[in-house]
């Protein structure tokens, strides 16, 4: 009936689906019917949790004090914990009442926002970028601005595509390093420049650093651990007082399930992102914080070993895909993705269909070689494919294989 109000929330509606998590249920889907799907859609690794982490739950499960209500801002030792692993691994000193622990990282990039953006503030998003952050910039009622940079860049900006970009609106800047699609990671020489840019111009930075630990720069001695990647704080000091760090469990510890995350800023920030999650969620789990709590002051061997293996199979990856005519794949330094340049094989014949989008391809890869896949248009502009080599070594290397046979 023309004038009647939207039945639905015009803001909530033009929201679009995490295209990653429905490629991931249709692979499932495919699987559960019986059909032998490889999927290298979901961001996960494929670990179990560690078993000390897992014990530590279920000390907690059985302990009444977890049984009630606590602090919306998370666990005083948990908060602890973070403010720890943050000097340890970010460069950055917080107080504890700095930090607020989330229903995972995505919460946490969920409060950043609102926690900064007005209505029509422009927020600058390198991309390719996970496909989360456009939609959580515009429930903040801000307008993201994409920043492009391809494989011949190895996909990470310049200080000359910020500026250019940057309005007297803009009023954040995402910085993201390792990268989720890319695996890119940002040099700490580049990670300067970049936060000087932002410092000199005022603007917010948004750090989500959920990956950090999740780094392999290539050269180092056999059997040497690499340092985190390098935090923007970190190199840059000054911006601390307009930067919200976002992090996690999640990746690093297999812990995607048990959702613990938090954000780290100025007092300002946390207050009002503490408001609001006071409303929205209350606390986290209990039982999922005493986890947390245990994988960042317990031992560490298995998070290396997980590493290293993330490490051999990126090798893997790269190799493989780069042996197919039409994929241009970068190495990437940290994550657990790769993100291959496909636009060579669009607009040519393959198994009597010619795809001429990445998402097409990707429908054509699932349909014929039963891989499943992310396409680009997920994280910006489309011609690529993101492939998570967190999946077992035997599927992986079956997975590329068949896309061998399909492309050969």
């Amino acid at each position: 009936m023309t004038g009647e109000r939207p039945r639905i929330s015009p803001r909530l509606a033009a929201i679009a689906p995490s295209a990653t998590l429905k490629v991931d249920s249709k692979a499932k889907a495919l699987q559960a019917e019986g059909r032998p799907v490889i999927s290298y859609a979901a961001g996960e690794p494929d670990f179990p949790t560690p078993d000390f982490i897992v014990e530590a739950a279920v000390a907690a499960v059985r302990d009444p004090r977890n049984h009630r209500y606590t602090a919306a801002a998370g666990l005083p030792e948990l908060r602890e914990a973070i403010a720890a692993k943050t000097l340890r691994d970010s460069g950055l000193a917080v107080d504890p009442s700095q930090i607020i622990v989330t229903n995972g990282g995505k919460q946490g990039v969920y409060q950043a926002f609102q926690a900064v953006l007005g209505d029509g503030d422009e927020a600058i998003l390198p991309a390719p970028y996970w496909t989360t952050y456009p939609e959580v910039v515009k429930l903040a009622g801000g307008v993201p601005v994409e920043v492009f940079a391809g494989a011949d860049q190895d996909y990470l900006v310049t200080v000359e595509q910020l500026e250019a970009a940057r309005t007297d609106r803009t009023k954040v800047l995402l910085f993201v390093s390792p990268s989720n699609p890319t695996g890119a990671v940002y040099s700490a020489e580049q990670t300067k420049a970049i936060g000087e840019w932002a410092d000199a111009n005022d603007l917010w930075v948004i750090t989500d650093e959920i990956y950090q630990n999740l780094v392999y720069p290539d050269g180092l001695a056999p059997g040497e651990t690499p340092k985190a990647a390098i935090s923007i704080v970190e190199a840059v000091p000054s911006l601390a007082d307009r930067t919200i760090l976002v992090n996690g469990v999640a990746k690093s510890y297999a812990m995607t399930g048990w959702r613990l995350g938090w954000m780290i800023g100025p007092a300002d920030a946390i207050k009002a992102a503490a408001n609001l999650q006071s409303h929205l969620t209350s606390n986290v789990s209990n039982v999922s914080q005493r986890a947390a709590i245990a994988a960042l002051t317990g031992p560490q061997d298995e998070v290396e070993a997980m590493r290293q293996a993330f490490d051999r199979r990126r090798h893997t990856m790269v190799r493989e895909l780069n042996k197919i005519d039409g994929f241009i794949t970068p190495t990437p330094q940290g994550a657990f993705y790769v993100y291959p340049d496909v636009r060579g094989l669009l607009g040519r014949e393959w198994g009597g269909v010619t795809p001429r989008t990445s998402l097409e391809l990707a429908d054509l890869i699932l349909d014929q070689a039963e891989v499943a896949a992310v396409p680009g248009e997920a994280f910006g502009p489309g011609g690529y494919l993101r492939f998570s080599y967190a999946l077992g070594d035997d599927a992986l290397l079956e997975g590329v294989q068949r896309l061998q046979r399909l492309f050969a």
